[in-house]
């Protein structure tokens, strides 16, 4: 069941270049984990399982500083509701046709 949404914005503490090529390692992991991912232009947005989201959310930083970065700030939204919540598609599917 889809019963959490987290959005997500890594900024590692790098400069030039090296900010993309990071936060593009860690898209391609939110994207490896098979869950819908959306994409945006200041944050990636992920729904699933809340407890799954909130791993993905602490690999999330460990990956930056994998990656080279000395630190990395994060803005996380989260929604969570025990029943379920409003998919992705069901947000903003009607905004891209």
């Amino acid at each position: 069941m889809i019963n959490a949404s987290v959005a997500i914005q890594v900024l590692p503490s790098v400069e030039g270049e090296e900010v993309i090529r990071i936060v593009d390692k860690v898209i391609e992991y939110i994207k490896s984990t098979g869950l819908n991912v959306f994409v945006g232009p200041f944050e990636t947005t992920i729904e699933g399982e809340y407890e799954q989201l909130m791993e993905i959310v602490k690999r999330c930083q460990l990956i930056c500083i994998e990656e080279g970065a000395p630190s990395v700030m994060s803005y996380v939204k989260i929604h969570y509701k025990p029943e379920g919540v409003w998919t992705i598609d069901e947000k903003v599917t009607k905004h891209h046709q």
